[in-house]
């Protein structure tokens, strides 16, 4: 029973594939229900194909080596020559016909194949951008190019290669069978009886060969994701010198792929084997009792000859099978690998009744906001935050209190577990996610650039924008200059990631893509970390331009940048330990006020620090 099982358990794979594929399917049903007909022509001619044998062995080869001819028959009257003429044609032109309508049925049905799985890809690569944050964070980004490249890719051409081959000759089988019965009950049963030996010599290592491709696919992910990460981080492998441990971490793991692959190859080769063998058999049986049943005059010659040629051709499906087996599996695996990826939802979408945001004054209020991702322990507690229109807001405190969370809350990357985000007095929730985050401008630590012109990258910002428009935002974010000076301006194609630029220049861009959105709320994290002291001053001085008038949350390290915002929040554990000013906070001697003295051991009074003793021992 546990070998019924292995066998059967691809099938709740492929119905699943084709049950979540069919609102594609059924967009291409007339050009499928096309193929479907000139499938059932075409395999009507194959059944057609050794008749011609039959009448040439009857009614000329064997009357001719008994030197009578048969008295009764269909063309008991027509000459030799005649039967031997017709014969010929009837070959070439069922074979003729034959190719013509095995074109019309393949190139249909595999153009419905690529166009369904092509739209699949698209629909998967959109869900991929759509998916929250909270997602991405749990799963391996080579793993997700896996599957929406080699996955999707897997199933196209095994779809045509493997799969069209196989519906093809498993209607014919029905076919084939039906005559074997019409030609002689008792030979058909012969033959029937030998497919439930197959069925328990293969069903094991079916079952074997579908855990083998299962495992492999997870093999070819994570293979995928030491590639990506070690290519992305190629400058930090080179300069730790990392080479080796990486290469050892990835000869670990095509080692592991290579041993699948052969072990699922043997399993394969070892059915096709076993196919073979029983073919042989079948074969032997109907031989030996199908001359029987001739010499009694229970069938002619030419029978046994059409029932032999359709036992050899009902066989070969069953070949192919354990040939494309493997395939099929590994295509199933994919296939529920990507069905699984559609299956999620995001945690962060519109909500029913979501309505568009109206254009942003800018007043924005956390109301006892927690938030944890899923069981972990919570990120932020209760925080409490009114900001008026046009305030600079300065989060400041150790690395992995919350204060990118705190951020990421205000675009909606992430939803508050307790409590509620309003920006206008409106819960940030009953807004649509396009118009919240088209009046949000963000400039990142590392501000992600694209390999396309500098034009684009800044248009990304605002799609659509005039030139006019990206050199006001580049003249804004003191970019103008330096982009002029390149060969092609603003034409100039970039690197991946900005490759070709300074990590000062990169900045620039992104504020401009910042500034051409012109959003009354700006979101700053770590914007110049990392930055050379020349850099550093002419993307501050972007900045201040980019952020006047608005509403501004400026995420920092460096308390001496942000010692003129309107309002410091000290995070520290996930909660607003202090708030003030900067005389404020650094009158109150406590965490900020230490945490300042440390980084300005020279500007800092000590006398102001009226918690000296706290100061210490932080």
């Amino acid at each position: 029973m546990k070998d019924e099982k292995d066998i059967k358990a691809l099938l709740p794979g492929i119905r699943r594939i084709l049950t979540k594929f069919w609102p594609q399917i059924r967009q291409r049903r007339l050009l499928i229900s096309g193929s479907l007909l000139a499938l059932l022509i075409e395999t009507a001619l194959k059944l057609l194909e050794p008749w011609p044998l039959k009448y040439v062995f009857d009614y000329i080869i064997i009357p001719q080596s008994n030197s009578s001819r048969p008295s009764s028959g269909l063309l008991s009257g027509v000459s030799p020559m005649m039967i031997l003429t017709g014969a010929a044609l009837a070959i070439v032109a069922i074979a003729l016909l034959r190719s013509i309508f095995a074109y019309l049925s393949i190139y249909g049905m595999s153009l419905a194949a690529i166009q369904v799985l092509a739209e699949v890809r698209s629909n998967l690569y959109g869900h991929l951008q759509r998916l929250s944050l909270s997602f991405h964070n749990q799963f391996r980004s080579g793993d997700l190019i896996t599957r929406v490249i080699t996955d999707i890719e897997k199933l196209r051409t095994v779809t045509i290669k493997a799969a069209l081959p196989l519906l093809t000759n498993l209607i014919a089988v029905v076919g084939m069978v039906g005559v074997m019965f019409w030609i002689n009950w008792e030979l058909a049963l012969i033959v029937s009886a030998v497919f439930p030996l197959f069925v328990l010599a293969s069903s094991n290592l079916l079952g074997r060969i579908r855990d083998f491709a299962r495992q492999h696919r997870k093999t070819e992910g994570a293979i995928a994701n030491t590639t990506s990460e070690t290519i992305g981080a190629i400058k930090i492998v080179q300069a730790l010198f990392l080479h080796n441990l990486f290469e050892r971490t990835f000869s670990e793991q095509n080692n592991q792929s290579l041993n699948e692959g052969a072990e699922s190859m043997k399993l394969s080769t070892l059915l096709e084997g076993t196919v073979q063998v029983l073919m042989a058999i079948a074969i032997a049986m109907v031989l030996w009792r199908g001359s029987q049943v001739v010499l009694q005059e229970g069938i002619t010659a030419g029978e046994l000859l059409v029932f032999i040629n359709y036992l050899k051709a009902a066989f070969e499906p069953v070949r192919d099978l354990t040939k494309h087996f493997g395939q099929i599996a590994k295509a199933t695996a994919s296939g529920e690998r990507v069905i699984d990826l559609l299956d999620y939802e995001p945690n962060v979408q519109n909500l029913p009744g979501a309505r568009p945001a109206h254009p942003f004054f800018g007043a924005v209020r956390f109301e006892n906001v927690s938030f944890s991702y899923g069981s972990e322990r919570e990120i932020l507690k209760d925080i409490n935050l009114v900001v008026e229109p046009g305030q600079q807001i300065a989060v400041v405190g150790p690395s992995g209190s919350g204060k990118s969370t705190l951020a990421s809350l205000i675009l909606r990357l992430y939803d508050p577990t307790v409590g509620r985000i309003l920006i206008d007095g409106q819960d940030i929730r009953e807004y649509k996610l396009k118009s919240l985050r088209q009046q949000i401008s963000v400039v990142m630590q590392d501000s992600v650039l694209f390999a396309v012109s500098i034009r684009e990258n800044i248009t990304y910002g605002k799609l659509g924008a005039s030139d006019r428009e990206v050199e006001q935002a580049a003249q804004i974010a003191n970019a103008h200059d330096f982009i002029m000076d390149l060969p092609q301006g603003y034409d100039t194609i970039l690197g991946e990631r900005g490759g070709k630029l300074s990590g000062g220049q990169r900045q620039r861009i992104a504020i401009a893509r910042s500034a051409i959105r012109r959003s009354p709320i700006v979101i700053l994290d770590e914007p110049t970390t990392g930055l050379d002291s020349a850099s550093e001053r002419s993307v501050n001085d972007a900045l201040k331009r980019l952020t006047r008038g608005c509403t501004t949350f400026t995420i920092s390290h460096n308390l001496k940048a942000v010692a003129e915002a309107d309002q410091i929040l000290f995070v520290e554990q996930g909660s607003i330990r202090e708030r003030g000013t900067h005389q404020e906070l650094i009158q109150l001697g406590k965490r900020y006020a230490a945490l300042y003295q440390l980084q300005n051991p020279i500007q800092s009074n000590r006398s102001d620090l009226q918690g000296g003793q706290y100061a210490l021992e932080v």
